[in-house]
């Protein structure tokens, strides 16, 4: 620590200082959050389409097939 006396004015600037941290540790929280945010949102539409895409690939099976049974 410096030789610097510790008065009021030492004191408000720490202060100060600490909740600029603050401040930009509460910014970066929300640009995170809002990432992980998108990223859900993505994530879920993805399961969606691949939920979809399972679906047509039986219905295309099933008509594949029933053609196969009219053709023996």
């Amino acid at each position: 620590m410096s030789d610097r006396p510790i008065t009021l004015d030492f004191l408000a600037e720490q202060q100060a200082r600490i909740l600029d941290q603050l401040r930009t540790m509460q910014d970066d929280a929300t640009v995170a959050t809002a990432i992980l945010m998108r990223l859900d949102g993505t994530v879920s539409g993805l399961v969606q389409e691949v939920r979809a895409m399972h679906s047509q690939h039986a219905r295309l099976s099933n008509r594949v097939r029933a053609l196969e049974d009219k053709a023996q």
